[in-house]
């Protein structure tokens, strides 16, 4: 896809994240939001998926550590055709098979159940190993929160990871420095992001936009170049991103839009979309 395509399916993915939380009357839009190019890029450019066959063997996994952005997650996986775009309005409903954290068992493309903050990149680096031994050549994507790193097991993971030199495993961080109880660096601050990871044994490359898809493309590039060590992106990202009244807000964490809200951030999303058409 060229960028100004990957940039209206982004748009579209936002839509899909507001159409989701409005209609659940809860859920996470803030960090679904900031992470929708990361989203997109993955599923419609980096990975190698099949919709058709969700399971199929040689596929490269996904697993969302930070599994309460389950929003942009189910959005991506929606506007791929794993199941239909109707599909999202159902959001936390009794009955939808889209609860509020992604379960495995129950929505096509989901590789792993996650949501308690930390597990997701033991999991995703299991994953890898897993490949290893059996020699596959696919690859294993895991995206964590920017707070989710004050989790003591994250570290635990990335020291198995760097020792066991996985070079199939791309940590990617969504550094977008708001988690629910405010800025990251007033809460617990994980910064050098970089730095810690680098020191587990990584090779880390630091996103200095990491809502741009020039700079998604060349790190992600980089990362299946590199042999003999996992690849830790972090990207810079703007929590909210998109509507305009939820950028860089920390409220908008864990917060639906209400009817006016909805219909103003659907009316920036279609202009978005339209200016993208248009360029």
């Amino acid at each position: 896809m060229t960028k100004k395509e990957l940039q209206q399916k982004a748009t579209e993915v936002r839509m899909g994240i507001i159409e989701s939380t409005h209609s659940a009357k809860c859920g996470h839009p803030g960090g679904s939001l900031s992470a929708a190019e990361v989203f997109t890029y993955l599923y419609f450019e980096e990975m190698n998926i099949d919709p058709k066959n969700p399971k199929k063997a040689d596929r490269d996994r996904f697993v969302l550590s930070k599994g309460h952005t389950a929003p942009g997650l189910y959005s991506a996986l929606a506007y791929r055709g794993f199941f239909p775009v109707e599909d999202l309005k159902t959001l936390r409903h009794v009955g939808s098979h889209l609860q509020g954290h992604p379960c495995v068992q129950h929505t096509p493309g989901i590789d792993a159940s996650s949501g308690s903050l930390g597990q997701g990149i033991s999991v995703a680096a299991g994953m890898a190993l897993s490949a290893k031994l059996s020699n596959e050549n696919y690859r294993v994507y895991t995206l964590l929160g920017d707070g989710e790193l004050e989790e003591g097991q994250v570290w635990e993971a990335a020291m198995f990871a760097g020792h066991r030199k996985l070079d199939n495993l791309c940590v990617i961080v969504d550094n977008n420095n708001l988690q629910i109880d405010g800025a990251i660096t007033e809460v617990n601050s994980p910064y050098p992001i970089g730095e810690k990871f680098s020191a587990f044994n990584f090779h880390v490359i630091e996103v200095e936009d990491g809502n741009d898809f020039d700079q998604i493309k060349a790190a992600f590039d980089e990362a299946k170049a590199t042999k003999g060590m996992p690849t830790a992106i972090v990207l810079k990202t703007v929590k909210g991103k998109g509507i305009s009244y939820m950028e860089n807000q920390v409220s908008w964490h864990g917060k639906a839009p209400n009817d006016d809200e909805y219909e103003t951030a659907m009316k920036e999303l279609k202009e978005a979309y339209e200016a993208y058409g248009r360029d």
